[in-house]
């Protein structure tokens, strides 16, 4: 049937998934003025009368659903005989691409890599957060919290370090979702006694990749320091001014539930150019961005990581020798980075005089 008349192609499409149970196939071809439909009938079903018209109500007998009678994924997918999309369909979750990444039987879906060609994994599945200008942006907010699972924490400077610094891993709820070098809010528990009302929330710079130190693209970590107020006269504690949340944090047992809002943050991101080149300074937990950066660049094995050519100077200062954050895990990033990619200093100011 062929008509003089604009047809609205998207209503068309619509009509024709919505009703799956109908025995015929739709191939249509349109330009400015025409649009042209072809009818088939399918295989099994016999020629339509006037009377199975009115018991169907406008002429579409129904056939049972399933079984691909209605779309070839091999035809109507223009996937050439390769039976991909039909896999994908069937096997659901447990579709594996690679079987499609060298020739097959019914032939080739992509050409082999060359020979000489070097093939790296890389975990992918959180690539899009920030693609085409895009962020997670305040999954929750303060007001209506979501709540994370404490996973674990630990100290992580020497004894005779000053203060205290905890490496903190907290479970978040499903979509909770986050980029290299954005923040997170934590509300602690209880009300400040000073006017009554719940804990304003603290901002925390997060410690971690948007894959997280589990790697399940669901966990965040955070880098604190206990806040203590240590009487001049006396040199102990004062328990009346340690700081509110970091302290709960950092006493917190496995399974605690904490409520986090977040993530929030534009600017402070790593650059999309490759080729830059990046300089990091920062002093104590302020370490915490940099760590994800790092470990996006130099530890996990993502395209970001396989991509970067550029070179990373990080300046990190502390106290004393003991107070160095994550040195083990810096040290393994120098061996990763290609010669003269990573270069670290550390000014120890208790320990080092001009």
């Amino acid at each position: 049937i062929e008509t003089k008349m604009m047809l609205n192609l998207k209503m068309l499409v619509i009509f024709t998934m919505t009703n799956v149970n109908t025995a015929f196939v739709i191939h249509h071809t349109s330009s400015q003025q025409t649009t042209t439909t072809q009818r088939f009938l399918t295989k099994q079903e016999p020629t339509t009368t006037t009377s199975s018209l009115k018991k169907t109500g406008g002429g579409i007998p129904s056939i049972p659903s399933g079984e691909l009678r209605l779309f070839d994924p091999n035809e109507e997918g223009k996937l050439s005989g390769t039976n991909n999309l039909q896999d994908r369909i069937l096997n659901g979750a447990q579709y594996n691409y690679a079987t499609y990444l060298h020739p097959g039987p019914t032939g080739a879906v992509a050409a082999p890599p060359p020979q000489d060609a070097t093939l790296l994994p890389a975990q992918h599945f959180l690539e899009h957060l920030d693609q085409d200008g895009a962020l997670p942006l305040n999954f929750a907010k303060p007001i209506a919290p979501a709540t994370a699972t404490l996973l674990g924490r630990t100290r992580i400077i020497a004894d005779d370090a000053p203060g205290d610094i905890q490496h903190i891993i907290m479970r978040l709820p499903t979509g909770f979702h986050y980029v290299e070098g954005q923040s997170l809010s934590v509300i602690p528990p209880g009300v400040d006694p000073k006017n009554g009302r719940a804990h304003k929330p603290r901002l925390y710079s997060i410690a971690s990749t948007r894959y997280g130190d589990v790697l399940d693209g669901n966990t965040v970590s955070l880098c604190v320091r206990r806040a203590e107020y240590y009487d001049p006269v006396s040199g102990s504690v004062d328990p009346t001014k340690k700081g509110v949340c970091s302290n709960f944090l950092c006493d917190a047992e496995a399974g605690a539930q904490i409520d986090v809002a977040g993530p929030v943050g534009k600017t402070m991101l790593l650059p999309k150019d490759p080729n830059a080149d990046i300089i990091m300074v920062a002093t104590g937990t302020g370490i915490a961005p940099f760590r994800g950066f790092l470990h996006r660049l130099f530890m996990e094995q993502t395209v970001a990581g396989h991509l970067f050519s550029g070179k990373v100077w990080l300046v990190l200062g502390v106290p004393t020798t003991g107070g160095l954050l994550y040195k083990e895990e810096f040290d393994a990033m120098m061996k990763n980075a290609g010669p003269d990619q990573l270069r670290i200093d550390y000014a120890r100011s208790r320990e080092q005089f001009n």
